[in-house]
């Protein structure tokens, strides 16, 4: 039983950034998933990767870890550099790419 703490990534379906703010702890599987001999759909006898708890800081995540004797590995989040554009830039005389049209 090992588990990962972490800041969950933003959704590539949204450009928003809503449930990124929060840590994350969630356990590493013990056993890969294998078909299932009737249907064929995979399963696992592991209930631990079902389990997802949240927190609201890195913190309070690893306290919960510790005081239940999880052994635990923290995964900081790497941010990422914003470019700040406007939408000027696009008529701007001095634009590096060439227009389109």
């Amino acid at each position: 039983m090992f588990a990962k703490i972490y800041r969950p990534a933003k959704t590539a379906m949204q450009s928003g950034r809503a449930k990124t703010h929060g840590w994350v702890l969630e356990f590493i599987p013990s056993m890969a998933k294998r078909p299932d001999p009737l249907m064929g759909w995979a399963s696992s006898s592991d209930t631990r990767r079902q389990i997802r708890l949240n927190f609201e800081t890195r913190d309070e995540a690893v306290a919960y870890a510790k005081r239940h004797a999880i052994p635990f590995q923290v995964f900081e989040a790497r941010e990422t550099p914003r470019r700040i554009k406007t939408y000027a830039g696009n008529f701007a005389f001095e634009r590096k790419e060439p227009w389109s049209h």
